[in-house]
C-alpha cells in the first residue's frame, strides 16, 4: 500500500505528536520531464532540410521539434500565445519564432533555449530569413519592410538603417490602397545563388515582395529600388473582382515563375525576370504591367475558398509538383490538392485531390533521406485543425500523377495518420510501476542501438528494403526492469512496456482469451491489477469479465523481481501463463482490490454491484447490489479491519460515482449502516484511499489556516482513528473511518476547487511522508500534504488537456501514477507526458540522448552544390 512507508516511520519515530513534519515543499517540485508525441493544439510546421529536424507549434506557446534517430524536444515558449512565423535557420541550431504579439523569438536548438527575444512594434504580416545571410526580411501591416541582422553565435538581433518603405516599393502615396499589407518576401533564388562563388552580402540580392492588394514588386536591394511590377491595379480591373492575396511561392528553382494564390480561390502563375543582365525596369506612372503566364483551375474558385498555403517541389523533368492547400472549415471540400506542373503551358493540367477527414491548417514537405546518390524520398505533412499530423508519401503522388497522364488508372495515394507507434487501439487505463530493486545498466551506445528499432512518428529515416519499420518485438533480452508500464486498451489488448527510459519500449502483448482460448478480442479493458511479487495480473472489461493470469516463474528470478518476458507473445502464451481463470460479474468492472490475508478479490461494476471472487477457485462467493441516490458505479474497493462496538471487524469500504462512502461485512455483503456518507452537493467522485491512523498520526499537526473545516477539534480526533480520503471533480475530503462504517458523517478537513474541476488525483511516498497530488483539466498541479490538506506547492502542465468522457463511453486521456509520484499522462493516440513530483532527476535514464535533436558537427549535403550546378545547365532553358 501507498501508506505502508509512512506507517514504518510513524510506528519507529520517538518525537511526539506535535512536533512530526509533514511533507515539505523542498521535497517535491512537480514539473514536466518528457513529453512524447505530437502536441495537441498544433498550429504551424517548419523543417530544416539539412538537420532534418521538424518543428510544430502550438496555439498555446509550445514548440515541439522532432530529429533524426527518434529525438524529440519540447519548447516553451516565455508567453503561451500562437505563432504566427516558425522559421529555422539552415544546419545553424537556430529557429525564429514570430509570435501573435510581434515578438521575434531566437530559439538556440542545442542549448534547448530562448536566447532572445526581440519586440517589434508595427504588426508582422511576412518574414523571410536569409539562409545564407545574416539577414531577414520582416513585412508589417502597413507595406514596409525591415531588415534585421541576426547573429547566430550570440543570438543578438539588430535593426538596420536600411529598409524598403512603402512609397518606394509599392507607387506613390496617392495611389496606394489602404489595404497594402506585406503577405510575402520571396529572395529570388537566381541572386541568392551567388553564395556558392562569392562572400554573402545583402547588396548582392533581389526580393519578391508580394502585397496583399495583389501588387507583386521585384525590389533590387544594390540599387535600392524597384526593378519590376505587375499585378495590382491592373488584375483587378481586369478581372473585375476585389481579390486579396493570401499565399505566394516560387515554381521555378531560378525564380523565374511565382505562383499567387487569393482570396477568392483563383491561382495564377506569374513570371518573373530572372536574368540579372536583364533590367526590366517599368516606372511606378506608367501603368504597364503584365498579366499572368496560365491559370490553375483547381475548383477553388467555385466555392470561394482562400488559398491558404502554396508548396512548390522540384523535381527531374516535367515532374515538378504544386501542393495547394485550401482554407475552409468544411471537411467535406476538398481543401488539398496537388498538379503537376508542365513546362509548357499549353499542356494540359495532371490534378490530384487529397481527401482528409478534417480541414487541415498547414503543411510542409520533408526529406526523408541523407544519401543524396540515393533517389531522393519527400513526404508531405499535413497539419490538421485537430492537431493530428497526417503523411502522404510523395513518391506515391507523383507516380500517380505521371500515370494518370499517361491514361492509366493508378489506385490513389493515402495518408498515415501520425501516432505514438504500437497504438493500434486506445488506451483506457494504465498502471506504473518503479522502483524495481534491479537498476538497468545500459549505456547510451545501447540505448540508441535499440531506441532505432522504434518505428518514428515522421519518416526522417530511409526506409527498409521492404518498405516496413523496424520490428520492436526483434528486441528481447530485458532480464531485469527498473520501470514497468502497463496499459489495458479499448480492444481488449494488455500491453506491458518496459519503461526505465523515455521511450517505452513494448515487451509483451495479452489478448483477451477464454480458457479454450477462443477469441473474444474487441471488449474494452476498464480496470487492472497487477503483483509482481505474486506473478498475478487481474483485469476487468466493459462486458463485466474478470480474467486472472497467473506467470510462470522465472528460473533465475529471485525474491521481489519483476517476472522477465522473453520472446514474442504466442497465441494463449504458454511460454508466459502458467493459468487463465476467469469470472463473470454483472456490469462494467470499473474498480478492483485484493485482500493479501484471504486472498479474495473484490470487484466493483458500473451498474452498483460489488462481488467477492475467491482466487483459489476461482469462485464467486458473492454479488451485492449497492443503492445510491444519484449514481450506483463502484469507483473504488478497499479492504480494511476496523473496530466496530469493541470487535474487530473486516469491512470493505466502497466509493460510487456520486461520491458517497460505505462500507460492507466482508463476509456476508451487507451493508453495515443503513446511511451512506456524501457530501451536501454530490460530484463525480475520482480516487479513494483510506489513511492508517498512524500516517494520519504523522501528519495531523499541521493545520492549514485556508482550509474549510468542521465544527470541534480535527486534530484531537485524527489521532484516535484511521481516515478515509476521498477526491472528486469539486473537491476533496478527508473523513473518521468508524464513523463511515456507522454511517455517521464526521468530516476531518475537506477542500473545495473552485478555479477548475479535479479530473484526477492520487497519492505518493517521498523519503518519509505521503503527500495528494492533485490534476485539474487546465493542467494545473497542486500538492498537498495528509490529512491536513494544506497545500504545499503548485505547478502546471502547459498542453495538457482532459476531455470528460460522454455517457457510456471511455475517455480518451489515461493518467497514472507511480508509488513515487513519477506520473503518466497520455491524451489519445498522438501525445505522452511524463511529469515527476518529487526531486529526482534518475527515474528515466538517456533524457539528454533522446532531446538531442540538433547536430553540431552535420555537414550540409552535397544536394545544394548539386542543384546548383543542374540550375546552371537548365537555366537557358526554363527562364529566358
Amino acid at each position: 500500500m501507498f501508506v505502508k512507508k509512512l506507517v514504518e516511520k510513524a510506528s519507529s519515530s520517538k518525537k511526539p505528536a506535535g512536533n512530526l513534519e509533514g511533507i515539505k515543499p523542498s521535497d517535491v517540485d512537480p514539473r514536466l520531464a518528457f513529453h512524447y508525441g505530437i502536441p495537441s493544439r498544433g498550429n504551424m510546421l517548419a523543417y530544416d532540410s539539412v538537420q532534418k529536424i521538424l518543428a510544430i507549434s502550438t496555439r498555446d506557446g509550445r514548440i515541439k521539434l522532432f530529429g533524426k534517430d527518434n529525438t524529440q524536444l519540447l519548447l516553451e515558449c516565455p508567453e503561451a500565445v500562437p505563432s504566427k512565423f516558425l522559421q529555422f535557420i539552415q544546419n545553424k541550431g537556430v529557429l525564429l519564432n514570430v509570435t501573435s504579439k510581434n515578438h521575434i523569438e531566437v530559439w538556440d536548438v542545442n542549448k534547448k533555449l530562448v536566447c532572445r527575444v526581440h519586440v517589434f512594434k508595427e504588426d508582422i504580416t511576412s518574414v523571410a530569413v536569409m539562409q545564407h545571410c545574416p539577414y531577414m526580411y520582416v513585412g508589417d501591416s502597413a507595406g514596409n519592410i525591415s531588415v534585421l541582422r541576426l547573429d547566430v553565435e550570440t543570438c543578438d538581433i539588430q535593426r538596420m538603417q536600411y529598409a524598403i518603405p512603402l512609397p518606394a516599393s509599392h507607387g506613390k502615396p496617392a495611389e496606394v490602397p489602404t489595404d497594402a499589407a506585406v503577405l510575402h518576401i520571396l529572395p529570388q533564388p537566381t541572386a541568392e545563388s551567388k553564395r556558392d562563388i562569392i562572400p554573402c552580402h545583402l547588396e548582392k540580392f533581389r526580393v519578391l515582395i508580394v502585397f496583399r492588394d495583389g501588387l507583386i514588386t521585384l525590389w533590387e536591394i544594390r540599387e535600392s529600388k524597384t526593378i519590376f511590377t505587375t499585378g495590382g491595379s491592373l488584375l483587378q480591373s481586369q478581372y473585375n473582382e476585389n481579390k486579396k492575396v493570401t499565399s505566394a511561392c516560387w515554381t521555378c528553382p531560378f525564380g523565374s515563375k511565382v505562383a499567387i494564390g487569393y482570396s477568392n480561390g483563383e491561382i495564377f502563375i506569374w513570371s518573373i525576370p530572372a536574368n540579372p543582365n536583364s533590367r526590366t525596369e517599368i516606372a511606378s506612372d506608367s501603368g504597364t504591367q503584365s498579366a499572368p503566364l496560365y491559370k490553375l483551375n483547381l475548383g477553388y474558385k467555385s466555392d470561394r475558398i482562400p488559398i491558404a498555403s502554396l508548396k512548390w517541389l522540384q523535381a527531374d523533368g516535367k515532374a515538378s509538383r504544386l501542393y495547394i492547400m485550401g482554407a475552409s472549415d468544411s471537411a467535406s471540400t476538398n481543401l488539398l490538392q496537388v498538379v503537376l506542373l508542365n513546362e509548357h503551358t499549353e499542356a494540359p493540367t495532371i490534378k490530384l485531390g487529397l481527401h482528409l477527414s478534417e480541414p487541415c491548417i498547414d503543411m510542409e514537405i520533408i526529406s526523408n533521406s541523407l544519401d543524396q546518390s540515393k533517389h531522393k524520398e519527400d513526404s508531405l505533412l499535413v497539419l490538421g485543425k485537430s492537431g493530428h499530423v497526417y503523411v502522404y508519401d510523395d513518391c506515391k503522388i507523383e507516380k500517380y500523377l505521371l500515370l494518370t497522364q499517361s491514361r492509366s488508372s493508378p489506385s490513389l495515394p493515402k495518408e498515415v495518420i501520425a501516432k505514438m507507434p504500437f497504438a493500434e487501439s486506445s488506451i483506457t487505463l494504465a498502471k506504473f510501476v518503479t522502483q524495481n530493486p534491479y537498476i538497468w545498466s545500459f549505456g547510451d551506445e545501447d540505448y540508441l542501438m535499440f531506441s532505432k528499432n522504434i518505428p518514428p512518428l515522421f519518416p526522417f529515416e530511409a526506409k527498409t528494403k521492404d518498405g516496413t519499420p523496424p520490428n520492436p518485438a526483434s528486441f528481447s533480452g530485458f532480464a531485469k526492469i527498473k520501470n514497468l508500464y502497463i496499459t489495458g486498451h479499448s480492444d481488449g489488448a494488455i500491453n506491458f512496456w518496459q519503461a526505465s527510459s523515455p521511450f517505452f519500449i513494448p515487451i509483451l502483448s495479452l489478448k483477451q482469451q477464454s480458457e479454450d482460448d477462443f477469441s473474444l478480442s474487441g471488449i474494452a479493458i476498464t480496470a487492472l491489477y497487477f503483483d509482481g511479487n505474486s506473478r498475478i495480473l487481474i483485469s476487468g472489461d466493459q462486458s463485466g469479465m474478470v480474467r486472472i493470469f497467473k506467470f510462470k516463474p522465472e528460473p533465475y528470478a529471485t525474491e521481489n523481481s519483476f517476472m522477465s518476458f522473453q520472446g514474442s507473445s504466442k497465441r494463449g502464451n504458454q511460454h508466459i501463463i502458467q493459468s487463465l481463470k476467469l469470472v463473470k460479474v454483472n456490469g462494467s468492472v470499473l474498480s478492483m482490490s485484493i485482500s493479501h490475508n484471504s486472498e479474495h478479490l473484490a470487484v466493483g461494476s458500473d451498474q452498483g454491484y460489488v462481488s467477492l471472487i475467491d482466487l483459489k477457485g476461482p469462485t464467486l462467493l458473492y454479488q451485492k447490489h449497492i443503492a445510491s441516490e444519484i449514481s450506483t458505479g463502484i469507483i473504488s474497493l478497499q479492504f480494511e479491519t476496523c473496530s466496530l462496538q469493541g470487535f474487530e471487524k473486516n469491512v470493505l469500504v466502497v466509493a460510487t460515482k456520486d461520491s458517497s462512502v460505505l462500507a460492507v461485512d466482508v463476509n456476508t455483503g451487507n451493508m453495515l449502516s443503513t446511511s451512506t456518507v456524501h457530501p451536501n452537493k454530490p460530484s463525480k467522485a475520482l480516487f479513494m484511499q483510506i489513511l492508517d491512523k498512524q500516517a494520519v498520526l504523522a501528519g495531523g499537526s499541521n493545520v492549514p489556516n485556508d482550509s474549510d473545516l468542521s465544527k470541534g477539534n480535527p486534530v484531537e480526533d485524527s489521532l484516535k482513528q484511521s481516515s478515509l480520503l476521498i477526491c472528486s471533480e469539486k473537491a476533496v475530503y478527508v473523513y473518521s473511518l468508524n464513523h463511515i462504517v456507522q454511517g455517521v458523517k464526521k468530516v476531518y478537513y475537506k477542500k473545495k476547487f473552485h478555479s477548475s474541476l479535479c479530473c484526477w488525483a492520487s497519492i505518493f511516498c517521498c523519503a518519509s511522508d505521503v503527500g495528494l497530488v492533485l490534476l485539474f483539466t487546465t493542467g494545473k498541479i497542486e500538492i498537498r500534504s495528509l490529512p491536513d490538506l494544506s497545500l504545499i506547492r503548485e505547478s502546471s502542465i502547459r498542453g495538457f488537456t482532459y476531455a470528460s468522457p460522454k455517457l457510456n463511453s471511455l475517455s480518451d486521456s489515461s493518467i497514472c501514477c507511480s508509488q513515487d509520484g513519477e506520473i503518466v499522462m497520455v491524451n489519445g493516440d498522438q501525445e505522452m507526458f511524463l511529469v515527476s513530483v518529487l526531486l529526482q532527476k534518475d527515474q528515466f535514464r538517456f533524457l539528454d540522448s533522446v532531446s538531442q535533436v540538433y547536430r553540431k558537427d552535420l555537414m550540409p549535403s552535397q544536394e545544394g552544390l548539386a542543384s546548383g550546378a543542374m540550375a546552371q545547365k537548365e537555366k537557358k532553358k526554363l527562364c529566358d
